[in-house]
């Protein structure tokens, strides 16, 4: 048997308020019992195993979970593959073998947790199941978030997604407890962004991109030495098909910016634009993305002339939010 643990079993896509209010609380338990802080977090998730096509967008990889829940107190992530097996497993022997392996003295989870096959286990039959194998089980109440126009709502990621499908990243932020970021690799493009004189970086992203728009946020480069810290820049963000220039494919691309950019009338000026770090090839490098305020829709200019002024008003924007003294 391994030593004790607090469990907890779950998604956690998006490990926004509500599971950080869960996981503190099973933090708080396993310090006062000398236990360790266990999560099993599905990956894919159910609803990905289920329904191929058809799920909700991912918020989060598994790596992003893997941090926020370290940084909120968890000592070991688990991926918990929902194959057959696992969503087979009646509710009772499904719990039964999280006694064997994990040794639970408690277990926490939502008031909507649901286990075993065809989703038979509820919060009460868990409390049941804890008497019958010794362990207690914590729920903690339901996190709420202020939006920026006063409405509240519960912390959820089904609200967080929506959010962020209507362009609200400030709000998004809100229930997520940070800004929500896009994780992935930099991948080829048209390079209609070098044309313009404001080269851009074509994230290819398993996450839920946002409504289409350019935002404002802050672009986390990797290190310029092995084992050395990212290095954070702003970035202007563009989502969609680029109608000025006839795109089709929607695509996420960002202009990252290592210096304040020129004046009025120039996309760039005396500004310098990112670009590749020496030993880096051109693609296939991994950039983070924190979406920290939507600046605008798209549009479909006249010409390029008005594209380019467009673009050097929204990169003023986008550096003034993301370079602000609150962010250094």
């Amino acid at each position: 048997m391994s030593e004790r643990s607090v469990l907890t079993i779950g998604t956690f896509d998006g490990v926004h308020l509500g599971h950080a209010e869960l996981l503190r609380a099973a933090r708080r338990i396993a310090d006062e019992r000398a236990a360790r802080v266990v999560a099993l977090v599905f990956d894919p998730s159910p609803a990905e195993a289920l329904r191929p096509g058809a799920a909700p967008p991912r918020l989060t990889t598994l790596a992003q979970r893997r941090r926020a829940m370290s940084a909120l107190g968890v000592d070991e992530v688990v991926p918990l593959d929902p194959g057959p097996r696992v969503l087979t497993t009646p509710a009772e022997g499904f719990i039964a073998e999280l006694v064997a392996r994990y040794a639970p003295l408690a277990m926490v989870e939502g008031p909507d947790f649901r286990f075993g096959l065809r989703r038979a286990g509820d919060v009460a039959l868990l409390r049941a199941l804890g008497a019958a194998h010794g362990f207690a089980v914590r729920v903690p109440e339901q996190r709420e978030a202020g939006l920026l126009d006063g409405t509240v709502v519960p912390a959820r990621s089904s609200v967080a997604r929506w959010l962020i499908s209507h362009g609200r990243v400030g709000d998004a932020a809100l229930v997520l407890g940070r800004a929500h970021e896009l994780e992935g690799v930099v991948a080829p493009g048209q390079r209609l962004g070098r044309a313009l004189g404001v080269p851009t970086a074509n994230l290819a992203t398993p996450c839920m991109s946002p409504g289409d728009g350019v935002y404002a946020g802050t672009a986390h480069l990797p290190p310029i030495e092995p084992g050395g810290p990212e290095r954070a820049v702003p970035a202007a963000v563009n989502v969609g098909a680029r109608p000025t220039v006839g795109g089709a494919a929607r695509t996420i691309e960002a202009h990252l910016m290592m210096e304040p950019p020129g004046a009025a009338g120039s996309a760039q000026g005396p500004g310098r634009a990112w670009s590749p770090l020496p030993g880096l090839p051109e693609y296939g490098w991994p950039l983070r993305l924190e979406l920290l305020s939507r600046l605008r829709d798209q549009v479909r200019f006249d010409g390029l002339g008005a594209l380019r002024a467009q673009i050097a008003r929204d990169l003023r924007q986008a550096w003034q939010i993301a370079a602000e003294p609150a962010r250094a």
